[in-house]
């Protein structure tokens, strides 16, 4: 008796595997449908909303009608038992998930929660190419031709790989298309989403979502002014980058002896790798652009992706490997050199702030929606406290990492400069350079003359149009 007021045992309640009803409708084939399209389940007929099992009537017939109606509808096989407790029988239809999309009168279930949804939109796209083993990037589009796509993104591909030597300037002797090919961007002579996105100078006309807003706001509700930061994604990060630490950003002064140095509320290669972050991993199919919200006491970047299915939020901090939504637009990224493929952003990120005496990112996870925050409530650098300290310390990894501004007439300081600029912007001119640090420019070239005699930097690729590549020390 006790059993049956509680209804059945806590482990088998209604959930996303399991679903009761009391008496058997054809509107319940959407049910199996779901659970067909999610992970399986059982839907149990013969059972009231508590579990307790109130028993079902025509049980013969019923056993021979919902295994026929099910595979009419569906062309499906589940397994059907007539089961029975406490003298009173019901009906068990068990459903294993399917590989291929399922559909009931014509149209596509899925299982969320204890709840029954039909699919639609960017969302059945995303579930049919998961289904037949594509992502959103990896699919083709008719229509567009390589001789659409921007030849400076292109240019700035290279650069990137060649001075990050994760290719060499003889593997990119090649044409566009062959470079394409190479980066599995093209699916016989038609391109992929993914190179429209990383390539076309405007590749919100496939996701309108593929662009970064950039906000200053007063408070959580009075903005002070925004940008907008459009073109191939594969410079997206750059240009942000430019941005914030250009226009959005006030530096904060410290001096080691005679040095000045400039740095900022949030470490360069932490805001960078955050932002590739929410670039790599965005959901574009729900077309929401990526956020940065600058606030007077933190930073705030968000971006649609939500987690990989089955991980919750300490899957995120844990070490795991890399779980790509876009693994052809993080191909591309990774052979230009602006990502690792091991699944390091989250560690990355925290170890940047830690090295500047920085507080360690703070995160939000939703469903559809990844936000990662950075504490700058004490960027503002007061002589003695441990800001400052922390800069001192940390002096030279500022120089090299965070782009810091050095006013000093000693060589090495004018060359770490000169070798930052050229780690950012391998196709810098010299002439560049100069205006960049306030030097002459017959200055800068001695400077660079003595850098290619101690092996720090060489010139590849013709005069006019080469690039740097700097070497990192030993």
């Amino acid at each position: 008796m006790w059993a049956d007021q509680r209804g059945i045992e806590a482990r088998d309640m209604e959930n996303q595997n399991l679903e009761w009803k009391e008496s058997w409708r054809d509107d319940h084939l959407k049910c199996i449908c779901a659970f067909a399209n999610s992970r399986g389940g059982r839907l149990e007929v013969g059972r009231d909303d508590r579990g307790i099992v109130v028993g079902i009537e025509n049980a013969k017939k019923l056993m021979e009608d919902i295994p026929s109606k099910i595979r009419v509808s569906m062309g499906i096989v589940p397994e059907v038992e007539l089961r029975e407790e406490g003298g009173k029988k019901y009906i068990a239809v068990t459903v294993e998930p399917y590989p291929s999309p399922i559909s009931y009168g014509g149209k596509i279930y899925r299982r969320s929660g204890a709840t029954v949804q039909e699919m639609s939109g960017p969302e059945l796209e995303a579930f049919i190419l998961k289904k037949t083993g594509k992502t959103w990037d990896d699919a083709s589009v008719p229509g567009v031709e390589i001789g659409d796509l921007d030849r400076e993104a292109f240019k700035a591909f290279r650069w990137k790989a060649i001075a990050t030597g994760r290719m060499t300037a003889k593997d990119l002797e090649i044409t566009d298309e062959m470079l394409l090919r190479r980066l599995m961007l093209m699916d016989g002579d038609l391109l992929k989403r993914a190179a429209l996105l990383l390539f076309h100078p405007n590749p919100e006309e496939w996701s309108a979502g593929a662009y970064l807003k950039v906000g200053l706001f007063e408070n959580s509700a009075d903005i002070l002014y925004q940008d907008e930061i459009r073109g191939p994604l594969i410079a997206l990060a750059d240009k942000a980058e430019d941005l914030v630490y250009t226009k959005y950003f006030k530096g904060m002064i410290s001096y080691r002896g005679m040095q000045r140095m400039e740095t900022f509320p949030v470490p360069r290669i932490a805001f960078r790798e955050a932002v590739l972050n929410a670039i790599i991993h965005a959901d574009y199919g729900a077309h929401n652009p990526i956020h940065i919200h600058i606030y007077p006491e933190e930073v705030r970047i968000y971006n649609s992706g939500g987690l990989p299915e089955s991980w919750t939020e300490d899957d995120l901090f844990r070490r795991h490997t890399s779980v790509l939504r876009n693994p052809r637009i993080a191909g591309a990224f990774f052979r230009s050199g602006q990502i690792e493929s091991w699944g390091r952003g989250i560690e990355k990120i925290s170890d940047a702030c830690r090295d500047l005496g920085r507080p360690d990112p703070f995160y939000s996870v939703r469903p559809s929606e990844v936000m990662i925050g950075f504490d700058t409530s004490d960027s503002i650098v007061r002589n003695g406290d441990s800001a400052t300290d922390s800069i001192v310390r940390n002096a030279d990894s500022i120089v090299r990492n965070e782009g810091s501004i050095v006013r000093s007439g000693d060589p090495d300081d004018a060359r770490a400069r000169i070798l930052a600029l050229m780690k950012s912007d391998p196709g810098i001119t010299a002439k560049a350079i100069a205006e960049k640090i306030g030097m002459a420019p017959r200055n800068v070239q001695e400077h660079i003359r003595a850098l290619k005699e101690s092996g720090e930097v060489e010139r590849a690729g013709a005069t006019k149009k080469g690039i740097w590549v700097v070497r990192e020390p030993r």
